[in-house]
């Protein structure tokens, strides 16, 4: 099975020459995998051997796509419908849903394409030779179903039937997009292997429940209606549900969120740890709870979650990571490699674009001879961290507000004290201001974890060229059956 990019020799069965432009509508034979859940088929395109990248297609699979961008020496395409499913699909007892489109494939298959092709990136666009020979280890999920504890579920009046793939307007749908639409739901009728399994099998009885309100689904196209997110935390160490209702204040008096609330407790019990009702009349199709006001209805508006023996309170606006037990072995492996430094207890650890302060509390409470500052431009942030570094009772650690290129300069007592960094930044990577000032900090190591392995190789170009050396890198699965992989590199610094 081929998981990387197309060499020269590579080849796929369609021999008779094509002409393709942007809207177009082919059928291809899936081939392999590339990075960023891409299925990879290769045309001869008026004699030309042209590259179609299918995202979330599987390597075996026939489908008819339509072409959405067209490059000279490439395409991408979108699946209008499978024609011929892969012989490494497996059938699956859950719900198809766009968010999981490898859940038909063995986690191991998964595994071996995420490794391959992320390899096959840092060597592409990181210029790391023999990738491989760097490579320290892969840490799958503990578990590769039910493992999520947030979920967000839209609420529409247009409904997508997955049965028969026709749309039904005037309707009255709660579970996710349709693939490619923004304005369209298919119900979600039982689990889709992803969330707590009994509230998605009790998301048919919710939607029954609501529905007969007699109040309407919200009608993305024309931004009107009542009901229009169900978001969802679970905690994991309690095993417990905050659930938020988020509607629009039309015909607000007609709803009862108490009877909700008390609907709700009938289903779940005890493991309903609170009900928040907020109302958002932002006619963009978010969820988020800023851009409205909220109102408790029932019980408790945070939930508690234990991540490697530190306690974390999580309310519904709160970030935190969304697979629990996998980012314990992501930050147990970032510990490891901070730990492996002997002379760490001779200089400070910076946890840089800390947010909430998760990594930099957990080193401080493993390693405790050393010292760990946490540095992050938002304040709210920060003052989150501190409040958990005082919950926690960790007197190692201290936390400030403020940009990272100024940070030396207000406060110079640490100064060529920076034993080693740790980086965690958006998916988007760091800004080449922002990496320029972390190099210019002079730490011994650098400690790089990634969301998003794509720019993480840029990053780490960049780092190799201003004298850091790459040691080792971990490649982390914290969400089974989507293209997502996390990695963690190590860098030092050549004195040379």
């Amino acid at each position: 099975m081929y998981f990387g990019v197309i060499t020269k020799n590579y080849f796929c069965s369609f021999n008779d020459t094509m002409s393709i432009k942007k809207g177009d509508e082919i059928e291809l034979l899936i081939e392999g995998f590339a990075f960023g859940g891409k299925g990879i088929s290769k045309i001869n395109n008026q004699g030309l051997d042209y590259v179609v990248f299918t995202q979330n297609a599987i390597a075996g699979q026939r489908v008819k796509v339509k072409i959405v961008k067209k490059k000279k020496s490439f395409a991408e395409a979108r699946i209008l419908e499978l024609l011929e499913p892969s012989s490494l699909q497996n059938t699956t007892p859950f719900q198809a849903i766009s968010g999981a489109p490898y859940i038909s494939l063995s986690i191991e298959t998964q595994h071996q394409f995420k490794q391959s092709t992320t390899l096959d990136l840092f060597e592409r666009i990181g210029e790391i030779e023999a990738p491989s020979s760097f490579f320290d280890a892969f840490i799958a999920s503990p578990a590769s179903h039910h493992y999520r504890n947030k979920m967000e579920y839209s609420f529409s009046s247009i409904r997508h039937d997955i049965h028969n793939n026709e749309e039904f307007d005037d309707d009255f749908a709660l579970g996710f997009k349709h693939s490619g639409t923004w304005w369209k739901v298919e119900n979600l009728d039982k689990s889709s292997g992803m969330f707590d399994a009994e509230f998605e099998d009790n998301l048919k009885n919710i939607r029954h429940f609501l529905h007969q309100t007699g109040l309407e689904a919200w009608h993305p196209p024309q931004k009107k209606g009542f009901f229009r997110h169900l978001v969802v935390r679970k905690s994991f160490c309690n095993n417990q549900l905050l659930v938020n209702l988020v509607t629009s204040s039309e015909h607000l008096a007609r709803f009862n969120p108490q009877e909700f609330s008390e609907f709700l407790v009938g289903l779940f019990g005890k493991r309903l740890a609170g009900c928040i009702h907020t109302v958002n009349n932002d006619v963009a199709d978010r969820a988020k709870l800023e851009n409205g006001s909220s109102k408790l209805i029932f019980g408790n508006a945070t939930i508690n979650e234990n991540i490697l023996g530190l306690n974390f309170e999580i309310s519904m606006e709160s970030f935190f990571q969304t697979n629990p037990a996998s980012a314990e072995r992501l930050y147990q492996k970032v510990i490891d490699y901070v730990s492996e430094d002997k002379t760490i207890s001779e200089g400070v650890v910076m946890d840089l674009f800390c947010g909430t302060g998760t990594i930099g509390h957990l080193v401080a409470k493993e390693i405790e001879n050393t010292s760990v500052i946490g540095v992050d431009i938002v304040e709210s942030a920060i003052e989150n961290a501190k409040k958990n570094a005082q919950f926690n009772q960790i007197k190692n650690i201290n936390f400030f507000s403020q940009d990272v290129g100024k940070f030396l300069t207000n406060n110079p007592e640490f100064e060529n004290k920076i034993n080693t960094i740790i980086l965690d930044p958006p998916r988007a990577g760091i800004a080449p201001k922002s990496l320029k000032k972390v190099i210019q900090l002079k730490a011994n190591r650098i400690i790089y974890v990634s969301c998003n392995p794509a720019t993480q190789a840029r990053d780490a170009k960049t780092l190799r060229e201003n004298g850091y050396e790459l040691i080792k890198f971990s490649l982390v699965d914290q969400f089974p059956h989507t293209s997502h992989i996390e990695s963690i590199m190590l860098f030092k610094r050549n004195r040379n």
